[in-house]
């Protein structure tokens, strides 16, 4: 419970800051496209100010995630994280296709030939955004993957599409300002491709965690290890894991000495059980399973 408590606390605290950021963000980049009259700037603003939706949904995700168990749902809420996440990499997928769309668009129509010249605190502004973008794309990447939130971890890379979108606005201001307009929707192409991958591989990570795949090799294999390392465990006879949304339920028979009486037999089960959930933050459930030792002993 109190990890579940910590998950939710650190989502909500990383999704305020990105709040108040991207409002901050988006006056200044809006007010900024005004004055020094760039468009890409003002679409950018645009593109922050979105972010703040998208954070929303993320709030909303985690907190339900973080629901106890109750009648309805007995094995938690952890899912519908993965639900947030892939609501999120929807709306990354969008964004992606809508600036590749308007790139192709302004290139086939010619508009970018028309683009008025902006002026160069438009690309103090854009670089500005790229910085703060991108460190927010990282602050909020550590803080997912420290708690293991897909919800946080789609965010953290709507934080990138945009800093690739002001990457796009700075390219286009820039090539205004040389006369080469055409920089920006080409710029904008380019960028679009980066996003819809990210927001691809968001969306393929959250579908295999709502389909019981198995957790990766190397933690199964240290979660078999430590299991080994109980004295009454004669062998591990089978080992099976699935994530269930940030968590991991675990499955597992043991073999211990078949003379054993049933009460010996049943401390030695939830040895295993509690030395797995202690160890393993993550793990949500470990079931055990005692069968009578046959056979030769594995001990590694």
């Amino acid at each position: 419970m109190n990890g579940d408590n910590e998950f939710s606390k650190t989502a909500y605290r990383v999704s305020v800051i990105s709040i108040v950021v991207n409002i901050l963000l988006s006056l200044a980049k809006l007010l900024t496209g005004i004055f020094a009259h760039s468009a890409a700037l003002v679409s950018d603003a645009v593109h922050s100010a979105s972010d703040v939706f998208s954070t929303f949904i993320v709030i909303i995700g985690v907190k339900l995630s973080a629901k106890a168990n109750d009648e309805d749902h007995q094995y938690g809420h952890e899912r519908l994280e993965c639900i947030a996440a892939l609501i999120l990499a929807s709306i990354l997928a969008a964004t992606g296709t809508g600036i590749g769309l308007s790139g192709v668009s302004v290139i086939i129509k010619g508009d970018y030939l028309s683009l008025m010249i902006p002026g160069k605190i438009a690309l103090f502004a854009a670089a500005l955004s790229i910085a703060v973008k991108e460190w927010m794309f990282w602050f909020t990447r550590a803080k997912a993957k420290k708690i293991n939130s897909n919800a946080l971890m789609a965010d953290a890379w709507h934080h990138r599409s945009d800093a690739l979108s002001s990457v796009g606005s700075f390219v286009g201001i820039l090539g205004a300002i040389l006369g080469v307009r055409i920089l920006d929707p080409i710029a904008s192409l380019a960028i679009s491709l980066l996003i819809i991958k990210a927001a691809f591989d968001i969306y393929k990570d959250a579908v295999s965690k709502l389909t019981d795949r198995a957790a990766d090799k190397e933690t199964a294999q240290r979660i078999k290890n430590l299991i080994l390392k109980c004295d009454s465990v004669k062998s591990v006879d089978e080992l099976k894991t699935r994530l269930f949304g940030s968590k991991i339920y675990v499955d597992v028979e043991i073999s211990v000495n078949g003379s054993l009486p049933l009460f010996s037999a049943h401390e030695a089960a939830q040895e295993v059980h509690n030395i797995v959930e202690k160890n393993f933050p993550e793990v949500k459930h470990c079931m055990v399973h005692v069968n009578p030792y046959d056979g030769e002993e594995t001990k590694g």
